[in-house]
């Protein structure tokens, strides 16, 4: 690629909010790349996970995904495992003071991080960090030097803690910590380029770059991207909202939660979770705007890319076989998970009881939604003596066997 290619995937999926900063960012980008291929050096390229939870989800990709696209271009990457910033949790998007997690529940996380991470990332060309190196030994008098790059007005005029103050709930000062650290981290690595979220806009390029520039180096490019919507195409992907598709699953499984999504969310999914270029991707929307690619076909096609690219080509073949015959040819998966009927029991609490709706709340909205069907019936009534055995769908694609009282 020349570098005008390079700059165009590189900023592929990016969000800043402001049309100035992002071609502030694309233009340093470049310079980067420019003055790193005259020194015969690869840029320096981190993005940092804190590890609060064991399991990862597509969503978490994203970034991973523009690190393998540096890795592809011969750019260092490392992986940072925040397990010193994880014991206060990034506050980037909450309104509520995040719960403080243990060493030991950090440490138990972590190590699942860096073996789902490699379903992306070259493990050969990866380089797994941990903060803890170098925040752990931070003194009292250079933690002083850090936070004077800061004012609590700066702070304030973050949302979440605005809300926070205005509502009168409390702000604790460890909490303000965190962009520090993250902006030393940048620093101890000597980035080039740091990537995250959009949610790490203000700890990116306010905090780290402002950091890194008072500690007398030069402040890294920030790579801000998009935010993966969830299976509803509409808010961000989360596992408590039980709309987002786990990487510690089957290519089936994954095949079919992308088809499950709706046609208006396959523009974010192609910028951020595959390993199309920019070209491909205009080509891939041009075709489905001018209809030479159904929208049906055009997923299959997204669903087969994204699978393909966490578990290999020939899974996600197999996947979408898998998918056709169960779906588009009214075959029922193979091995159904079996749900034993209890006396009394009513359609909510089946969905409860076998795990297909996390709160009765839920529930309720399944079933007003008519995504529950049992033989292919809706179930319209949550408080239904929930009707015999029989095949329960939910949705499109989950199906569970219903059989006799348990004994």
């Amino acid at each position: 690629m020349n570098i005008d290619e390079q700059v165009s995937l590189l900023m592929q999926g990016t969000e800043y909010g402001d049309e100035g900063l992002r071609r502030a960012m694309a233009g340093e980008l470049r310079e980067r790349l420019l003055e790193a291929g005259g020194e015969g050096r690869p840029l320096r390229v981190y993005c940092g996970y804190d590890p609060r939870t064991m399991d990862l989800h597509l969503g978490h990709t994203v970034t991973m995904r523009k690190l393998r696209q540096f890795q592809d271009l011969g750019h260092e990457v490392t992986f940072l495992i925040g397990n010193y910033t994880s014991l206060i949790g990034d506050p980037s998007d909450k309104d509520q003071l995040r719960p403080r997690l243990t060493p030991q529940q950090v440490e138990e996380n972590g190590r699942t991080y860096a073996q789902q991470a490699f379903k992306i990332l070259d493990p050969q060309k990866t380089r797994i960090r941990y903060n803890a190196d170098w925040l752990g030994e931070l003194s009292f008098a250079q933690l002083i030097q850090l936070a004077s790059t800061f004012s609590l007005q700066q702070f304030l005029t973050r949302e979440n803690f605005r809300i926070r103050w205005e509502k009168g709930d409390a702000v604790y000062l460890h909490e303000t910590f965190y962009s520090l650290m993250q902006g030393y981290d940048a620093t101890m690595l000597q980035a080039d380029v740091q990537v995250g979220g959009t949610d790490q806009l203000f700890n990116i390029v306010t905090a780290a770059r402002k950091v890194m520039a008072g500690l007398g180096a030069r402040p890294n490019v920030a790579i801000i991207l998009g935010i993966l919507p969830g299976t509803d195409g509409v808010v961000k992907m989360s596992k408590s909202l039980r709309n987002h598709i786990p990487i510690n699953t089957s290519a089936e499984d994954m095949y079919g939660k992308v088809m499950s999504i709706p046609d208006t969310a396959m523009p974010s999914f192609c910028r951020l979770v595959t390993r199309w270029n920019p070209e491909q991707i205009s080509k891939f929307e041009q075709d489905i705007a001018d209809g030479s690619l159904h929208p049906r076909d055009a997923k299959m096609a997204l669903a087969r890319e994204i699978t393909g690219a966490i578990y290999g080509d020939g899974e996600a073949r197999s996947a979408e076989e898998t998918f056709k015959q169960q779906f588009q040819q009214g075959k029922l998966p193979e091995g159904l998970v079996e749900f034993h009927l209890a006396p009394g029991m009513t359609v909510l609490d089946v969905l409860i009881g076998a795990g297909l709706a996390a709160s009765r709340g839920a529930g309720r909205r399944l079933i007003a939604q008519k995504g529950v069907r049992l033989d292919g019936r809706v179930l319209d009534d949550p408080l239904l003596l929930f009707p015999g055995p029989g095949v329960l769908q939910t949705g499109k694609r989950v199906y569970l066997r219903v059989v006799g009282t348990d004994p």
